[in-house]
C-alpha cells in the first residue's frame, strides 16, 4: 500500500481493549525474559481471592485464570475506560469474576485485607498505598510495569527532543513498595526490540497506545507519518525500544 492507502487503513482499525493480535504481520515486540503471564498463572493457582488493577479488557488476566491449576474462590478487577470495562466483562464474568469501574486515581472499593494476591500490568497508575491497604497480611503484589522512556525512538521521531527521567525504574518501584510497608522479592528492569514494519503499524499503536504521544492524530502528524514512510521504504523497518519491569513484592 502507499502513504495515503497506509494511513487510511491505520485509521480503520478499532482500537479498543488491550489485545495486540491486529500487529502480527505489521510489527513486533521482543518479550520479557521473566514471562508474567507464567508467573501470574502460576501466582493465581495458589491464590484464595485476586485481584488485577487496570485490567484493560481482562485479556491477560483472563488468559491467565484458564491456565491456572485452579481458580481464587473470589476474582475481581478494576478498569477505568468504559470501552476496556465492557471488554473485560465479557471476558472476565463467565470466570466468574467481578469487574469494578473505577477510576486509576481512585481509592479501590474492596476491604482491607481483602485480597491475598494483587497484580496489575501495565499500570498508569501504582496505587502503592490502596495495594498495601488491600493486601492480606502474607499476600503477594505482582507487576509488570512500563518504563519511562519506552518508545523512546518513536515518540522522540514523531514529537522531537523530551526530557529523561534520570531515576532508574527498578529503584522507584522498590521505594514505591518500601514507602508502603511492602517486602520486594523481586525487581528486574530490560528493554526490548520493537520493529515496525509499515507506517499503518505505527498509526494503529499510537492511537491504542495514547499515552506515547498524547496528542496523537494523524492529521497533526502527518508530516512525521510521511517522514517514518519514508525511512521504513529506505531501512525496511523502524527501530524502537519498549523497556518494562517486573516488581515482585509482600505484605508481612
Amino acid at each position: 500500500m502507499d502513504f495515503e492507502e497506509q494511513l487510511a487503513a491505520g485509521q480503520a482499525v478499532p482500537v479498543d481493549g488491550w489485545d495486540f493480535s491486529w500487529f502480527a504481520g505489521h510489527a513486533t515486540e521482543e518479550r520479557p525474559s521473566w514471562g508474567y503471564s507464567g508467573l501470574l498463572a502460576a501466582a493465581l493457582g495458589s491464590a484464595a481471592a485476586s485481584l488485577d488493577i487496570e485490567t484493560g479488557g481482562g485479556e491477560v488476566y483472563s488468559r491467565a485464570l484458564r491456565a491456572a491449576e485452579r481458580l481464587p474462590d473470589r476474582i475481581a478487577a478494576t478498569e477505568s475506560w468504559p470501552p476496556n470495562l465492557a471488554i473485560a466483562r465479557r471476558n472476565l464474568e463467565p470466570l466468574g469474576a467481578t469487574v469494578a469501574h473505577v477510576d486509576d486515581a481512585a481509592p479501590l472499593p474492596f476491604d482491607a485485607g481483602a485480597f491475598d494476591l494483587v497484580v496489575s500490568r501495565l499500570p498508569e497508575i501504582t496505587p502503592w498505598a490502596e495495594i498495601s491497604r488491600v493486601l492480606a497480611p502474607g499476600g503477594t503484589f505482582l507487576s509488570q510495569q512500563v518504563v519511562h522512556g519506552t518508545n523512546r525512538e518513536l515518540y522522540e521521531f514523531m514529537m522531537g527532543p523530551q526530557p529523561i527521567d534520570t531515576v532508574p525504574a527498578a529503584e522507584r518501584l522498590r521505594a514505591g513498595a518500601e514507602d508502603v510497608g511492602l517486602e520486594v522479592l523481586d525487581v528486574q528492569q530490560e528493554s526490548l526490540r520493537v520493529e515496525f514494519f509499515d507506517v499503518e503499524s505505527v498509526v494503529v499503536f499510537l492511537r491504542k497506545v495514547i499515552w506515547t504521544v498524547p496528542d496523537f492524530s494523524v492529521e497533526k502528524y502527518r508530516d512525521r507519518l510521511e517522514a517514518l514512510y519514508d525511512h521504513i521504504a529506505e531501512h525496511g523497518s523502524f527501530l524502537s525500544q519498549s523497556r518494562r519491569a517486573l516488581i515482585v513484592a509482600r505484605k508481612p
